[in-house]
């Protein structure tokens, strides 16, 4: 039985950690296999769009505790921390934009890995917590810096000192999930979006991704010179002859709605 499945249709990749019986705990197999997978899905000239979830109760219970008792050095040489970890750049390094589907708990390693998603919906089943302090070990995929971010410095050290749980409704209203879902629709309402992300220009999708990233890192100043270079770059690559096709679609497509 494969530890990731990927299923594949009208451009969005559906990628499904697949370890319920270990609430898809990353051991080496696992973290190798998303590591491979993500790797080949950034190379993908048919995949547009990419969503994330777990097989079972949890989208991921974080590193397999038995595992790193068994194999200590699983964290440092195995699956590795830093922005150098193959995981961790697998996730950030691919262009098409990721979005997570958080069907249950995502805790400490799976709640980076829910991080690493370009955006989240969860269901009302989904918990977040980061148990990284509680059990004694320091972040290495970006957590403490991407979850202050997202939803405050306050919010985060209250999560990441007292080890908290958060529902999907709190982590919605905190800026952490974009939409909660029942559990039964919650993957059809994240292909549904993945597909509107799958239907629109590829080459300005991907770079309007990497644009929001690069410019995320820099003060809003260097980040407004950044759009500036990039988006006079970009407009001198386009066929202005198409726009008009698709802007008719668009308008197509907001009239069914």
């Amino acid at each position: 039985m494969s530890v990731v499945t990927v299923a594949e249709q009208s451009g969005v990749a559906l990628v499904t950690l697949n370890r319920p019986e270990a609430n898809n705990a990353l051991n080496r197999a696992l973290s190798e296999a998303i590591t491979e997978t993500f790797i080949a899905l950034a190379s993908s000239p048919t995949v547009r769009a990419i969503v994330l979830t777990g097989a079972g109760r949890s989208f991921c219970a974080g590193v397999d505790l038995k595992a790193l008792s068994d194999e200590p050095e699983l964290l440092t040489s195995g699956v590795g921390l830093g922005p150098a970890s193959p995981i961790v750049a697998a996730l950030e390094q691919c262009p098409q934009p990721i979005i997570g589907a958080i069907n249950g708990a995502a805790v400490t390693g799976g709640f980076e890995l829910a991080l690493a998603c370009d955006y989240l919906f969860a269901s009302t089943a989904a918990r977040f917590a980061d148990t990284h302090a509680r059990v004694g070990i320091l972040p290495g995929w970006g957590l403490s810096q991407k979850l202050t971010r997202i939803i405050g410095i306050n919010r985060a050290r209250e999560m990441s000192f007292a080890g908290h749980f958060i529902d999907a409704h709190r982590a919605e209203a905190w800026g952490l999930v974009n939409r909660v879902c029942s559990p039964e629709t919650l993957l059809d309402e994240t292909l549904e979006s993945a597909a509107q992300v799958a239907d629109g220009d590829r080459k300005a999708v991907v770079a309007l991704k990497a644009l929001m990233n690069d410019g995320s890192k820099q003060s809003l100043g260097d980040a407004l010179v950044l759009e500036g270079e990039r988006g006079n770059a970009f407009a001198k690559t386009v066929d202005y002859s198409q726009m008009g096709e698709r802007l008719a679609a668009l308008r197509k497509r907001a009239a069914k709605k």
